[in-house]
Protein backbone atom coordinates (compact mmCIF):
# COMPACT_ATOMS: atom_id res chain seq x y z
CA UNK A 1 0.00 0.00 0.00
CA UNK A 2 1.73 3.54 -1.18
CA UNK A 3 1.44 6.03 1.18
CA UNK A 4 -1.53 8.15 -0.08
CA UNK A 5 -3.31 6.00 -0.24
CA UNK A 6 -2.90 4.73 3.02
CA UNK A 7 -2.86 8.02 4.40
CA UNK A 8 -6.31 8.05 2.61
CA UNK A 9 -7.69 5.33 4.39
CA UNK A 10 -6.96 6.52 7.66
CA UNK A 11 -8.36 9.55 7.45
CA UNK A 12 -11.48 8.46 5.98
CA UNK A 13 -11.87 6.14 8.47
CA UNK A 14 -11.40 8.32 11.52
CA UNK A 15 -14.08 10.51 9.92
CA UNK A 16 -16.29 8.06 9.51
CA UNK A 17 -15.55 6.18 13.10
CA UNK A 18 -15.72 9.91 14.51
CA UNK A 19 -19.52 10.26 12.92
CA UNK A 20 -20.66 7.29 14.46
CA UNK A 21 -19.15 7.73 17.88
CA UNK A 22 -20.14 11.45 18.65
CA UNK A 23 -23.24 11.93 16.71
CA UNK A 24 -26.62 10.17 16.53
CA UNK A 25 -26.39 9.32 13.05
CA UNK A 26 -25.41 5.82 13.41
CA UNK A 27 -27.82 5.22 15.95
CA UNK A 28 -30.83 6.82 13.89
CA UNK A 29 -29.92 4.68 11.01
CA UNK A 30 -30.25 1.23 12.97
CA UNK A 31 -33.38 1.80 14.43
CA UNK A 32 -35.02 3.14 11.25
CA UNK A 33 -33.14 -0.33 9.69
CA UNK A 34 -34.70 -2.19 12.66
CA UNK A 35 -31.48 -3.10 14.09
CA UNK A 36 -31.54 -0.75 17.10
CA UNK A 37 -30.37 -4.02 19.02
CA UNK A 38 -27.21 -3.78 17.88
CA UNK A 39 -27.02 -0.03 19.12
CA UNK A 40 -25.92 -1.71 22.94
CA UNK A 41 -22.65 -3.12 21.52
CA UNK A 42 -21.51 -0.01 19.26
CA UNK A 43 -18.81 1.13 22.22
CA UNK A 44 -16.86 -1.80 21.81
CA UNK A 45 -16.91 -1.38 18.02
CA UNK A 46 -16.61 2.12 17.16
CA UNK A 47 -14.13 3.26 20.12
CA UNK A 48 -11.66 0.97 18.98
CA UNK A 49 -11.76 1.50 15.23
CA UNK A 50 -11.39 5.56 15.93
CA UNK A 51 -8.28 4.41 18.30
CA UNK A 52 -7.43 2.24 15.14
CA UNK A 53 -7.68 4.62 12.21
CA UNK A 54 -6.10 7.36 14.00
CA UNK A 55 -2.77 5.41 14.41
CA UNK A 56 -2.81 4.42 10.77
CA UNK A 57 -3.26 8.40 10.17
CA UNK A 58 -0.52 8.55 12.23
CA UNK A 59 1.37 5.93 11.08
CA UNK A 60 0.62 7.38 7.02
CA UNK A 61 2.16 10.66 8.22
CA UNK A 62 5.18 9.65 10.06
CA UNK A 63 5.85 7.33 6.70
CA UNK A 64 5.43 10.48 4.60
CA UNK A 65 8.12 12.66 6.15
CA UNK A 66 11.49 12.79 4.25
CA UNK A 67 14.59 10.79 5.40
CA UNK A 68 17.50 12.45 6.93
CA UNK A 69 20.39 11.87 4.76
CA UNK A 70 23.61 11.35 6.92
CA UNK A 71 25.62 14.26 5.05
CA UNK A 72 22.30 16.66 6.12
CA UNK A 73 22.49 15.18 10.06
CA UNK A 74 26.23 15.99 10.12
CA UNK A 75 25.66 19.64 9.52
Amino acid sequence: MNNRKLLWTGVTGSVIAALCCFTPVLVITLGALGLAAWVGALDFVLLPALAFFLALTGYALWKRKPKRTALEQAK
